[in-house]
């Protein structure tokens, strides 16, 4: 039973609003002809225009040229300004500059400069059948909405795929999980596979080490999925919430580590099950799943939605004392992938930190690429023409002599020279 429930979970509610991003089989037949594709790039999605609480456009702009200026000095930022790092990233970052910006916050840049050729390598040696089996039956799964992923052979998928291949080359004591399908599809939908790769590996080693392992574990031995938290947490809530509000929880993520995961999924319960009523009208399995999967859209709007998430008073500390209970709790017998909570860093300024040391220590450092903005020019007055009549050469050769000046006599007075000429 719990497998059923488990496989209900990814099927798409036929309410759900289609900027959701939700990718299922009841999606797969495919968008219609004619329809048009919002400004996220899902077809026939809702969010063509800004929706209501979306900042004006000049405020958008500002906001852009401080993620150019912090970029542009990403060390200075962050060794000196990450507090304005936090604080930018839960405003938004803009979309313009998303593609620049996760790769600095997750320091995905570092790593693919330190290995410029592995992606390549990686991506042109052939991949585990058995993984590539299962990469290639979930590849249509992810956002077939989305204008990227439509067509088996276009280069969303094929992306995807090579991505997804070269992780599993690239730590194949890990693998592939399915988990990862979507992460991976919402990188390659703002940046290039090779930084997209580079990221992925960044979020399953340094803010979610051993994440993917045991989930895989549980698959392999038949344990159905824990019905909801996999797919909250392991896609990143990339299946689970409108896309707007995705990338606004991913900005956040990035920036200040895993406590904002858990903080959303406390707003998700609390919206869904926060109040006697609602409880009362759960009251089983099946009816509490149905709550959680029906949250009211306009609940789940980025602004309205992302203030209560950043109210939510969960902290580092918090989230480690947790830990350690329940790493008491595990048996020493449990098989499978152990947990490693020792490697995950909490967040942008963590994972700075860790690479410069690392930097410092190689005697390198890591050489972020400079955006230069140069201003307009401003239009200079039109140069005038000097006044120099009677002060060239030839005039002071023809200009008349006035009366000799009264005065004490000089030596050189009665030179016929031009020297004498007074101006």
């Amino acid at each position: 039973m719990a497998q059923a429930l488990g496989e209900d979970l990814v099927q798409t509610s036929e309410g759900q609003d289609d900027s959701s991003s939700l990718g299922s089989d009841s999606e797969l037949s495919g968008p219609g002809p004619y329809r048009q594709a919002d400004r996220y790039g899902f077809i026939g999605g809702s969010s063509a225009e800004p929706g209501p609480g979306h900042p004006p456009a000049d405020l958008i702009r500002q906001r852009e040229m401080k993620w150019v200026e912090m970029t542009s000095h990403w060390e200075k930022t962050m060794s000196r300004r990450y507090k304005k790092v936090k604080m930018q990233c839960r405003k938004g970052i803009p979309s313009a500059l998303r593609a620049r910006c996760w790769p600095l916050l997750c320091g995905a840049h570092v790593c693919q400069k330190n290995s410029p050729s592995t992606y390549q390598e990686l991506a042109e040696a052939p991949g585990d059948p058995q993984w590539m089996e299962t990469i290639s039956r979930d590849l249509h799964r992810q956002f077939p909405l989305h204008e990227m992923f439509v067509s088996p052979q276009g280069h969303g998928q094929q992306g995807l795929l090579q991505v997804l291949k070269a992780y599993t080359l690239h730590r194949p004591e890990q693998g592939y999980c399915q988990a990862q399908g979507p992460v991976a599809a919402v990188l390659l939908m703002h940046l290039p596979p090779e930084e997209a790769f580079w990221c992925l590996v960044q979020i399953c080693e340094v803010y979610l080490p051993g994440y993917y392992g045991p989930h895989m574990h549980l698959q392999q031995v038949g344990v159905g999925p824990l019905l909801y938290l996999p797919e909250w947490f392991l896609c990143l809530f990339a299946r689970s919430l409108p896309f707007p509000t995705v990338l606004r929880v991913w900005d956040a993520f990035l920036s200040e580590g895993v406590k904002v995961l858990f903080r959303v999924g406390l707003t998700l319960v609390r919206l869904a099950l926060g109040t006697t009523e609602q409880r009362l009208a759960c009251p089983g399995l099946l009816e509490t799943l149905g709550a959680l999967r029906a949250i009211p859209p306009t609940q789940l709007q980025e602004e309205v939605f992302m203030s209560q998430v950043h109210s939510v008073a969960l902290s580092e500390q918090d989230l480690q004392r947790e830990i350690r209970v329940q790493l008491a709790r595990l048996p020493e017998s449990a098989s499978g992938p152990p947990p490693r909570p020792q490697a995950r860093l909490p967040g942008a300024q963590a994972i700075f930190e860790a690479q410069q040391l690392a930097g410092v220590r190689g005697g390198t450092r890591p050489e972020v690429p400079q955006i230069v903005v140069q201003p307009p020019e401003e239009p200079r007055p039109p140069r005038r023409k000097p006044q120099t009549r009677g002060k060239t050469f030839h005039g002071l050769l023809t200009r008349p002599r006035g009366p000799p000046l009264e005065g004490p006599s000089r030596s050189h007075r009665g030179s016929t020279s031009f020297l004498d000429t007074r101006f």
